[in-house]
């Protein structure tokens, strides 16, 4: 990280890929940015602004970040193209820790654009092992939402991956209703730990069902970053309470994290 922590990089996109109408796979150079599953940087683009964005994935020369557009600064990431140019400080936060799922059950549940701040971890775990079994539980409101479906058919070889949308499709052949109910129909090993990301009623569904399920709430892992802004707690914006999401997650123990979920 730079010694004036609002100093940004300036980095090049090396490569766009398209998720859905709305939402876009940025992969961009890394410029010795090191970061853990989970964190998040500060991306910004001159004369536009900037916004925090979860890291989807990274390698040593490379990050990924998976942006939905949404307003001003999102929308003109989604219109970045190979070869040019933004800029990037970070990455902020506490990431997930991986070492609490290591040879266990992990049961996660995303929803929606909370699959991209673990989709690095699942790849991990997918080219090298290292949990016992993982339930991988995702949500999206349509068909045409779903993103990374190379991703999802891949991940299917090694794990029991279940999608499903909350709004029937004519062409769709999966599931369909809310992805926290999917918890009520796997079984959760004796000490297994879970991850839960995305808006924040799914978030409390989710953990709760799976507390009563066994699981410890200390085992549960969720991300709250949906309230952060400056990324180094001094804009406030992302104040609950006594905590700072920034600084102080935005990956959480549900114990942590029960009071903080609106």
């Amino acid at each position: 990280m730079n010694a004036n922590p609002y100093l940004p990089v300036k980095v090049k996109v090396l490569e766009v890929g398209k998720q859905t109408e709305n939402v876009a796979t940025l992969k961009i150079e890394s410029q010795g940015l090191n970061p853990a599953p989970g964190q998040f940087v500060e991306v910004s683009i001159p004369k536009v602004g900037e916004c925090p964005v979860s890291i989807s994935d990274f390698g040593s020369d490379f990050l990924e970040l998976t942006v939905r557009k949404v307003g001003r600064v999102t929308g003109a990431l989604n219109a970045l193209r190979a070869g040019d140019s933004l800029f990037v400080r970070g990455p902020y936060g506490n990431g997930f820790p991986l070492e609490n799922f290591d040879r266990r059950h992990v049961v996660m549940v995303l929803g929606g654009i909370g699959l991209a701040p673990v989709k690095g971890i699942i790849n991990r775990y997918y080219l090298n092992g290292g949990v016992n079994r993982l339930d991988l539980l995702v949500g999206f409101r349509t068909p045409q939402e779903i993103i990374f479906r190379a991703e999802l058919a891949r991940w299917r070889e090694k794990f029991n991956v279940v999608v499903a949308v909350e709004q029937d499709d004519p062409g769709w052949p999966g599931r369909v209703g809310l992805v926290s109910d999917l918890v009520k129909e796997i079984s959760v090993e004796r000490e297994a730990a879970a991850v839960v990301v995305g808006p924040p009623l799914m978030i409390k569904a989710a953990a709760e069902e799976l507390s009563g399920r066994g699981v410890a709430k200390e085992n549960i892992w969720v991300s709250l970053e949906r309230r952060m802004s400056c990324g180094i707690g001094k804009c406030g914006h992302c104040r609950i309470n006594d905590r700072y999401v920034c600084l102080d997650g935005p990956v959480f123990n549900y114990r942590q994290a029960e009071g903080l979920v609106d």
